[in-house]
């Protein structure tokens, strides 16, 4: 929370060249299932929430901007390719991954259901299995060493070892 009490949200890119902070209550939150969407997301539908004019400040570096459309335009950070927002007639929508805690934030309503694919209704009726139960996952993933930007801001990125 900030001072005035107005909850603060941050987020950025997976390679940590763009990052923003909003401060203020954000939009509403959806997925939407239209094919620009699905296209711009590189996913079977694209999670974002609105938020409000003022409230959105750039916080180290500024998307990239594609036109998809003679109505919008799509944020992206050019160096990983993390897609950040839809920006359409004055207002933005920010993509729910790219937050922070991503958890906070929960759609409540899909648009463009008519391009919705067909089995998106039915994935949480997959198997599921936690990774580390992998014994093959678990042993790569003991050697990762990671370069994606922590989920917090930092004052200086990439750190000065990896730069």
């Amino acid at each position: 929370m900030s001072l005035d009490n107005k909850p603060i949200y941050g987020g950025g890119c997976q390679c940590g060249a763009v990052r923003f902070r909003v401060e203020g209550a954000l939009g509403q939150a959806s997925i939407c299932h239209c094919r620009m969407c699905q296209k711009a997301f590189g996913a079977f539908y694209a999670p974002l929430v609105a938020v409000q004019p003022g409230t959105l400040e750039w916080i180290r570096g500024e998307p990239t901007r594609f036109r998809s459309s003679n109505h919008v335009e799509r944020g992206f950070c050019a160096n990983c390719g993390t897609p950040l927002t839809y920006e359409a007639l004055n207002e933005v929508a920010l993509a729910i991954g790219a937050f922070d805690a991503p958890d906070e934030v929960r759609p409540t309503i899909q648009f463009g259901v008519e391009r919705k694919l067909p089995y998106v209704d039915t994935l949480s009726q997959l198997p599921a299995r936690v990774t580390l139960d992998d014994e093959e996952a678990a042993e790569m993933l003991a050697s990762i060493e990671s370069y994606q930007h922590p989920d917090h801001d930092t004052s200086k990125w990439p750190p000065k070892d990896r730069a």
